[in-house]
């Protein structure tokens, strides 16, 4: 892969990963209920499912998914019950009166809502078996230039990931007020039921 090449891929990657969607999204309202530092494990729980979809991609679930649109339903449907689950919960979530009105959450329950956020996608292995081929060079190594690839769309999600986390730090003192608590909460959850309607009229 030449060092152009390489370049087109960053500047695609940089854009498509700085479009809000339900990945940062769900940064940003961690980061406003729990604070940047707790939202870490949020992130962590992210990228794990980022890096295992982008692996299962490289690995040929893509083709499979692209070949089987009943196991494509399956998967999409999954992701839009919990898409919208999350929708639901957050339009339903109480307001805080005071900084001990909230109760703390686990990074291992933050984590495991993270993965489960970032799971809840399959379109983004098809994402990664359409992206990935137009970068990569048949005459060079595969696998070094897939880990590149790889590497490269792992240092620029994290990076959009913090500058949401920072957004819902500094976006948590506007909502202080419960009646804007309350707006912020109905409009994630309209968000996020968007986005599972959204995948819901997707196709493989």
């Amino acid at each position: 892969m030449s060092l152009h090449l390489w370049w087109i891929y960053v500047t695609a990657v940089f854009l498509i990963s700085a479009t809000p969607g339900p990945n940062m999204l769900h940064v940003m309202a961690q980061s406003i209920a729990h604070g940047p530092r707790k939202a870490l494990a949020t992130m962590a729980g992210l990228m794990s499912a980022v890096l295992l979809c982008l692996i299962a991609s490289a690995l040929g679930l893509g083709a499979l998914l692209k070949a089987s649109p009943r196991l494509f339903d399956v998967l999409r449907y999954a992701g839009v019950a919990y898409l919208v689950w999350l929708g639901v919960k957050a339009w339903r979530a109480p307001v805080d009166m005071g900084d001990a009105a909230r109760p703390a959450k686990s990074d291992h329950a933050l984590f495991a809502t993270g993965l489960l956020t970032g799971l809840s996608n399959p379109k983004l292995i098809i994402f990664a078996a359409a992206l990935f081929p137009q970068f990569i060079v048949l005459d060079r190594p595969f696998w070094t230039q897939l880990a590149i690839l790889i590497a490269s769309f792992v240092v620029i999600e994290s990076f959009w990931y913090g500058v949401y986390a920072l957004g819902g730090g500094r976006l948590k003192r506007w909502l202080a007020p419960a009646n804007r608590q309350r707006l912020f909460n109905r409009g994630t959850g309209l968000l996020f039921i968007g986005f599972g309607g959204a995948l819901l009229g997707a196709r493989a």
